[in-house]
């Protein structure tokens, strides 16, 4: 029997490597293998639909990462060496440039996918593709890619840059419109029905006949904008489905959105620049979330009455409905921005305009219409405050917020000034004020700096002389609008609206004769320049 034994293992050992060669053969021999040869490009685009439902039916549910390598497989991966002739050989090509070590590429790759899905299904003329800037270096530069995320849309080899949204929604919309398609036309209920279930935020236009100079008007607005779906009909039970409860005329246009304040309808003349101007103004949601994608879009927005609320996730959940019914009563006037104030990116660039390191919500608010005033909603945060601070800002009847250090209790030689005793301590005082006007980042306030002190020894005790300085990073006020640092201001006693500008690159020496000279006093105490030590001059 223990001659049998070995025998038996050899047998079972060669079995497994044969079943694991066949394996390894046949997954092999079923992976497409990409070559640079454009031929059979249909063939290395399609997908094997039906094994991968079989597999994703046994799990019963489609998994994630399933669907993510399915939709990856629709992207064309380019190289070096087919770059160009896939760029030169297909009409419409959305490229998305990418670096494997880019945590926004990272980001990207799954909405890229995910449009490639729906794109596909669509029946899209377009070719979604991808390549690797930093491994085919050449090609990307050929293309004109120069950072990462980039998208580019190739139409005949002639590059445009990507300018919608980053959901796989927004992207497809962007790409469908740019390829010629830039309305959607729906005959039928069921057709609409099955719209509405895969769009969130869309335009609705209802036209007896399509043609017409108002329905002219229409199509070149939804091949302007970028952002937003647009949709048109000829059947008023099509439109009825979208856009319910409203008479609809033989002319309408109206938005749908997926939030409370769901129907708008457009009541102006049917111009491409009136109705472009309704979607500015209404195609964000009530409260629109910040994220870094569509910032830029934010920042642009034509209402430059803005509202931003900074709160942790948890505390907004409270503050939505208020706020949304809040914002519901000033819609097309201001603009609600929420910003995770964990955002570091996001949030510490406007609390820093502020002076604010709070983990409570802050409401703080802007007026854009003419240059940039601030607004801090300084009562707690409740629907009656936040409707007057609302009211305030669309009146122009709020104070500007003007951020300010603590008031200073220690006193030195040089008074240190704030945005609070601003007015007291410079503007309203009756001496005469030198001011040294700096920030901790400044690479040449510090000579200056030490300038003023030894300025300030010799003039201690000068009934009629205050020598000051703020710090302009962190205390603002109306009257001080610098830009320079470090600024040297000359407040004379008897003139406080005009300060007098002195060289940052004044003497030791220079400086005490202009003070000897423009001070005034009943008894003449100054002190001669020539007093001073000669190795501070």
């Amino acid at each position: 029997m223990s001659t049998k034994r070995p025998t038996s293992r050899f047998t079972i050992l060669t079995l497994t490597l044969v079943l694991f060669l066949g394996f390894f053969i046949s997954i092999m021999a079923s992976d497409p293998v990409i070559d640079d040869d454009l031929e059979g490009l249909e063939e290395l685009l399609a997908i094997d639909e039906e094994e991968e439902n079989d597999q994703t039916m046994t799990q019963g549910k489609s998994s994630e990462a399933v669907l993510l390598r399915k939709a990856q497989r629709i992207v064309f991966e380019l190289s070096n060496e087919n770059a160009k002739r896939v760029i030169d050989e297909n009409e419409f090509v959305l490229l998305l440039g990418y670096a494997p070590w880019c945590h926004r590429s990272a980001e990207m790759m799954p909405r890229f996918a995910e449009a490639a899905t729906k794109l596909k299904e669509m029946g899209s003329p377009l070719l979604l593709a991808k390549i690797d800037g930093e491994r085919h270096e050449k090609a990307a530069k050929l293309l004109g890619i120069k950072g990462f995320p980039t998208l580019l849309l190739f139409v005949n080899g002639s590059a445009q840059l990507y300018t919608g949204g980053f959901t796989g929604e927004e992207i497809v919309i962007w790409a469908t419109k740019k390829s010629g398609v830039p309305v959607i036309r729906l005959s039928s209920t069921t057709a609409a029905e099955e719209f509405l279930k895969k769009h969130y935020i869309f335009v609705i236009g209802l036209f007896e006949n399509f043609e017409g100079s108002e329905y002219e008007e229409f199509v070149k607005a939804a091949t302007t904008d970028n952002e937003i779906q647009f949709v048109e009909t000829s059947n008023p039970e099509v439109a009825a489905v979208l856009f319910p409860d409203t008479t609809l005329k033989n002319h309408f246009l109206g938005i749908v959105k997926n939030e409370p304040e769901r129907y708008v309808i457009f009541e102006g003349d049917f111009e491409t620049n009136k109705i472009l101007e309704f979607l500015g103004y209404n195609k964000f949601p009530l409260v629109t979330i910040l994220t870094e994608h569509n910032s830029a879009r934010v920042y642009s927005s034509p209402l430059k009455l803005q509202v931003y609320v900074f709160a942790e996730v948890d505390d907004f959940k409270d503050l939505l409905v208020p706020l949304q019914n809040v914002a519901s009563k000033f819609k097309s006037k201001i603009m609600f921005v929420y910003v995770d104030s964990k955002e570091e990116n996001l949030a510490k660039p406007f609390l820093t305009l502020f002076g604010i390191e709070s983990e409570e919500p802050i409401v703080t608010s802007f007026d854009n219409r003419i240059g940039s005033k601030k607004y801090l909603l300084e009562d707690d945060i409740t629907p009656n405050t936040l409707e007057e601070f609302c009211s305030g800002l669309l009146n122009g009847t709020l104070s500007p917020y003007y951020k300010s250090e603590p008031i200073p209790h220690a006193k030195g030689i040089i008074q240190a000034i704030v945005g609070r005793t601003f007015d007291t301590h410079v503007l309203s005082s009756p001496e005469n004020v030198l001011l040294e006007v700096y920030t901790p980042w400044c690479i040449n306030c510090e000579a200056v700096s030490k300038k003023i002190e030894k300025l300030a020894m010799h003039f201690k005790g000068f009934d009629n002389l205050i020598i000051a300085r703020i710090d302009a990073s962190s205390n603002e006020h109306p009257k001080l609008q610098i830009n320079d640092y470090p600024t040297l201001l000359f407040y004379s006693s008897g003139d406080k609206a005009n300060p007098i500008k002195l060289s940052k690159n004044s003497s030791l020496k220079d400086l005490a004769a202009f003070l000897k000279t423009n001070i005034k006093t009943d008894e003449d105490r100054g002190i001669p320049s020539s007093d001073l030590r000669k190795d501070e001059l």
